[in-house]
C-alpha cells in the first residue's frame, strides 16, 4: 500500500494535476480570505469556508478522475490487480493520496488565522474546528471521486460525473425544501456532507459528524473495492 500511495502522490507532480490543484486552490483561497476576512475585518472564518466549498466541486474532480482511469489507459491495471498486494490496499493507497495533496493545501492554509493574530485577538478553537471539518467533507467526496474513477473508462467521464455528483449533493438541501416534505428534508439533511460541514462553520465540533464523514468515506472505498474485485474475477 505504501508504494502505491507514495507511486501515486509523485504522479500528481510528474504531471501539471497536482501544481494546478494547488496553484488554483491556493489563488482562490487568498482571494476568498482577503474579501471575507480582512477587507470586511471579520474575524469568524466561517464564510470563508462557505465560500471555499466552490473548490469542493471545481477541482475535487480533478484529484481522482485519473486515479484507476490512467492504469487502464496505459493498460497497467491488470499488472497491478495481479501483484502481491490486495485490492482494498491499493485503494486505499491511492485514496490517501488524493487525501495527502488535500490536506497538503489546507496546511499552507494554516497561515490565515496566523495573518488575523496580526490584526487582534481570535478564538483559534472554533477555527480549527472549520479546518478539520473542511478536510473530512473533502476527504469524504474525494472517496466519491475514487469510486467514479473505478467505474469509468475515461478521465474526463469521471471527472464530470464527479463534478456533477459533488454539485448535485450541494443544492440537494435546496432541492429537498421544494418538498413540503419534513421527512425528505430530514432524511437529504442527514445524508448531506455540505450540512453536515455547516455544523462546523457554527464552530462545533461534532463527534457524530466526524463519525458520519468516516463512515461516508469507508462506504464508498469499500464499493470501490467491490468493483474492482467483480471485475477482477469476470
Amino acid at each position: 500500500m505504501t508504494a502505491i500511495f507514495k507511486r501515486e502522490l509523485r504522479s500528481y507532480f510528474t504531471s501539471p494535476i497536482g501544481y494546478v490543484f494547488l496553484g488554483i486552490t491556493l489563488l482562490v483561497s487568498g482571494i476568498f480570505f482577503v474579501y471575507s476576512n480582512l477587507y470586511r475585518t471579520v474575524k469568524d472564518m466561517s464564510d470563508f469556508f462557505n465560500d471555499l466549498t466552490l473548490i469542493f466541486v471545481l477541482l475535487l474532480p480533478l484529484l481522482t478522475m485519473r486515479l484507476f482511469t490512467e492504469d487502464k489507459k496505459n493498460k497497467t491495471d491488470q499488472l497491478l490487480l495481479t501483484a502481491p498486494v490486495t485490492v482494498t490496499k491499493i485503494v486505499v493507497g491511492k485514496y490517501l493520496s488524493a487525501v495527502v495533496l488535500f490536506g497538503f493545501a489546507l496546511v499552507i492554509m494554516l497561515i490565515y488565522p496566523f495573518v488575523m493574530l496580526l490584526y487582534g485577538k481570535i478564538n483559534l478553537l472554533p477555527i480549527f474546528a472549520l479546518y478539520l471539518g473542511f478536510f473530512l467533507a473533502g476527504a469524504s467526496l474525494i472517496s466519491i471521486g475514487v469510486f467514479i474513477s473505478a467505474t469509468t473508462e475515461s478521465q474526463i467521464i469521471a471527472a464530470v460525473i464527479t463534478f456533477i455528483t459533488i454539485f448535485g449533493i450541494m443544492i440537494s438541501g435546496w432541492i429537498a425544501s421544494v418538498f413540503n416534505y419534513p421527512f425528505i428534508r430530514y432524511a437529504v439533511d442527514w445524508f448531506s456532507v455540505f450540512k453536515r460541514f455547516t455544523e462546523f462553520t457554527a464552530g462545533v465540533l461534532s463527534l457524530s459528524s466526524v463519525v458520519y464523514f468516516l463512515s461516508f468515506s469507508a462506504v464508498f472505498i469499500y464499493l470501490t473495492v467491490l468493483s474492482i474485485e467483480k471485475k477482477r474475477w469476470s
